[in-house]
């Protein structure tokens, strides 16, 4: 049977409150499956994206299910010119309702204060806070959204690799990973089958190493 029309926790509106009986239920699931379960439970779904490389697969994948879905976007101030001229591209081609979210304290101004501090240094943690948290917890207190869906993948690290397809994510949201299993070849493929360009120009100042978390996942 479809897990779009299997019986587990088909009450419209209604959210699992066992999150290791969901994911066991989508053990298997395609992405666009998980999508669709997670949609019909939904009563404010948002997506968010960074617009990394292979990022645009599930922004693609989503807004194929949900087109007007409110797709929340940190806008640190330190992409590369490219990632921003691919923002603007990928948002008219696929008609993003893009909500950009920014830090209250502008690059220059952070630059005249000292600019970027040392990874190592105790500032860091704050710039993080400042710069990424600290705007995408404004984002949810705005949109309020109870389905979160999210780019996370099992192979990207310890963490990710623990938290499954489906788990509670920031301000208690039902965070939902469909593309979880997927790896960065089947993520190409994606984009490559349907035509969907990618961005490989990104750069964040606030992950300096890519198996590291930048702490989105982990607010609670």
């Amino acid at each position: 049977m479809s897990l779009i029309n299997a019986t587990f926790s088909t009450n419209p509106l209604t959210l699992p409150a066992n999150i290791a009986e969901a994911n066991a239920y989508l053990d298997g699931a395609s992405a666009a499956e998980i999508i669709t379960w997670a949609l019909a439970r939904a009563r404010n779904p948002v997506v968010s994206s960074n617009f990394r490389p292979r990022s645009a697969a599930l922004l693609h994948m989503v807004t194929r299910a949900c087109p007007n879905i409110p797709v929340v976007w940190v806008d640190t101030g330190y992409n590369t010119p490219a990632t921003y001229r691919y923002i603007e591209a990928l948002s008219a081609r696929l008609k993003l309702n893009l909500r950009a979210y920014t830090p209250h304290v502008t690059v220059a101004r952070r630059a005249a204060r000292g600019g970027l501090p040392a990874t190592d240094s105790p500032q860091f943690s704050g710039f993080v806070h400042e710069t990424k948290l600290e705007p995408f917890e404004r984002a949810f207190n705005d949109l309020k959204p109870d389905v979160w869906f999210t780019g996370v993948r099992r192979d990207q690290n310890e963490f990710r690799s623990g938290l499954g397809v489906v788990s509670r994510g920031a301000q208690n949201t039902l965070r939902v990973a469909p593309v979880f299993d997927w790896n960065d070849d089947a993520l190409a493929a994606y984009l490559g089958h349907h035509g969907v360009p990618d961005n490989e120009d990104y750069v964040d100042p606030t992950k300096p190493g890519a198996k590291l978390e930048c702490g989105l996942q982990l607010l609670k």
